[in-house]
């Protein structure tokens, strides 16, 4: 009886461990998210150097759209630049149905919808990031974004 009563206690213990979630994840999911709301922000009051302020500033930085491959952050800036030039280019931007799931206390994966309002159209598709704790805080290492067919 002497055994088995600490044997069942660490059983029982750890039945119900299983069911916590560690404070990282808590924590770096709510970084993550404030980080992405804060993109948003940025891409709505039309500043495009404050959205870019969410990637890893990086010459690994990789943004993946179609068929294209593009990596470094100043060509993933410029590509934005070219892009979406302008207001009317930028249109107002929402993300929905957001996926935040920490990987390690290091990396965080995000999957999401993502629609842009404009005045002629609403281009809209998924998209998913990989952040990675940086020295200067949670940045997107790899950015997956696709675009539905209009």
């Amino acid at each position: 009886m002497k055994t088995v009563l600490p044997l069942l206690a660490c059983a029982l213990l750890a039945v119900g461990c299983r069911h916590l979630t560690p404070a990282w994840q808590i924590d770096s999911g709510a970084e993550v998210r404030a980080v992405i709301d804060q993109q948003l922000a940025d891409w709505n009051a039309g500043d495009i150097n404050g959205f870019m302020r969410g990637y890893a500033k990086s010459s690994s930085t990789r943004f993946a759209s179609g068929d294209d491959v593009t990596r470094g952050w100043r060509t993933v800036f410029d590509r934005y630049v070219a892009h979406y030039g302008d207001r009317a280019a930028m249109g107002k931007l929402a993300f929905s149905e957001l996926e935040i799931t920490p990987l390690s206390p290091v990396s965080i994966e995000v999957f999401g919808h993502w629609r842009l309002e404009r005045e002629k159209d609403s281009p809209h598709g998924l998209f998913t990031l990989l952040f990675r704790k940086t020295a200067s805080g949670w940045r997107i290492v790899h950015d997956h974004t696709s675009a539905a067919t209009p």
